[in-house]
């Protein structure tokens, strides 16, 4: 069986000539036939770590194989990726047919052959019979389908996508997140799409790469990222969480807001300080004195599905609620969690650092 794995980064750092450091030391692996997602604020090194698979950078050190050949040297026409970039770069004294056809054309290719393969790639996204109509009178939907034509039509074996959507309304933003998923599943090549919008990475991707400082603060598929962010950064970034400061008693049992409440988690030292994460719509608001934690309720927000709720308790630390239930500003309400709602961090801790910990822990269980 072929290799799965189609780019490899193996320690790669980035520099620029003022010795600014915008990769550290990044190894990752990208699979084919997946949709990826590079996630994290600006400056972070997403936008970066795609210009170097495209070729558009060399890396200052380390090395990036695709299809497990070296490729640091390979100039960017020489490799099997195309982008497609924020502002879509079309041509716009040239019709959308003509903009598809650009890149076959460079490549001399013969002018029947143009035309079956532009047609076909306006097929794929829907915009066959567009063939005559000017950049101009087209939507910013139907221009950024028109750019993904342009780039697959020269049929790559992974397509860059650097926040695409980012300068389109919500209502077209949202439509076009479906539209990218269901573009890749029938392709079926590799999408790296770079954006910092959190829901619109837990609701496009197979795997995400959480970046920050030129560091992967974490990987791994949606549910894993949002139901297990590995520290504070991560479980900040993505969504909205109650963070509170705790210790680990033993495994299954933490201590925080002054009482010891069952967990799901272990491999931690005995009474170690950690970090607990509660996300606000694993809370459901009951009776004050029925509650895990007694609150007063500070503010209130109706969001449309539900009321956001903003509370404190008596240490001062606030808590966020999502409930379909409404509360009462400056009355007090109990909050209720199960076992399964509480996820307990390490402080500052590496995914390396995280992966190593529970390795140790289940074979230590293993051996018991």
């Amino acid at each position: 069986m072929s290799d799965p794995t189609i780019i490899r980064f193996d320690r790669v750092t980035q520099r620029y000539d003022d010795q600014t450091t915008v990769l550290d030391n990044v190894s990752f692996e990208i699979r084919r036939g997946k949709f990826y997602t590079l996630l994290g604020p600006s400056g972070c090194g997403k936008t970066t770590i795609l210009r170097l698979i495209a070729g558009f950078l060399q890396p200052t050190e380390g090395s990036i194989s695709f299809n497990g050949k070296l490729i640091n040297q390979v100039p960017a026409n020489k490799r099997q990726v195309n982008t497609v970039f924020q502002d879509y770069a079309l041509f716009p004294h040239l019709n959308v047919f003509e903009n598809v056809a650009f890149g076959l054309r460079v490549k001399k290719m013969k002018n029947e052959d143009i035309t079956r393969n532009v047609k076909e790639a306006l097929r794929f996204v829907n915009l066959d019979g567009y063939e005559s109509r000017e950049i101009t009178e087209m939507s910013g939907g139907q221009r950024q389908r028109v750019a993904i034509a342009r780039a697959i039509v020269n049929e790559p074996e992974i397509l860059l996508l650097d926040e695409p959507l980012s300068a389109l309304d919500l209502k077209l933003r949202t439509e076009m997140q479906y539209e990218l998923r269901e573009l890749q599943r029938r392709l079926g090549i590799t999408f790296i799409f770079v954006t910092h919008d959190q829901e619109e990475a837990l609701a496009m991707s197979d795997e995400i790469f959480v970046l920050d400082k030129g560091r992967i603060q974490q990987s791994g598929t949606p549910t894993d990222i949002y139901d297990e962010p590995i520290n504070r950064f991560v479980a900040d970034f993505i969504g909205e969480s109650n963070i509170v400061g705790g210790r680990m008693i033993r495994d299954y049992l933490v201590e925080f807001n002054g009482r010891r409440f069952e967990c799901v988690d272990g491999g931690f030292r005995p009474n170690e300080e950690v970090e607990i994460v509660i996300r606000p719509e694993d809370l459901e608001i009951t009776a004050a004195d029925q509650g895990k934690v007694k609150v007063r309720v500070d503010s209130q927000l109706f969001r449309g599905v539900h009321y956001e709720i903003s509370c404190y308790d008596d240490g001062g630390s606030e808590w966020l609620v999502h409930s379909t239930k409404k509360a009462a500003v400056g009355g007090e309400i109990g909050l209720q969690f199960d076992p399964g709602a509480i996820h307990v961090m390490r402080f500052g801790e590496t995914e390396e650092e995280y992966d190593k910990r529970l390795a140790a822990y289940q074979a230590d269980r293993d051996g018991d």
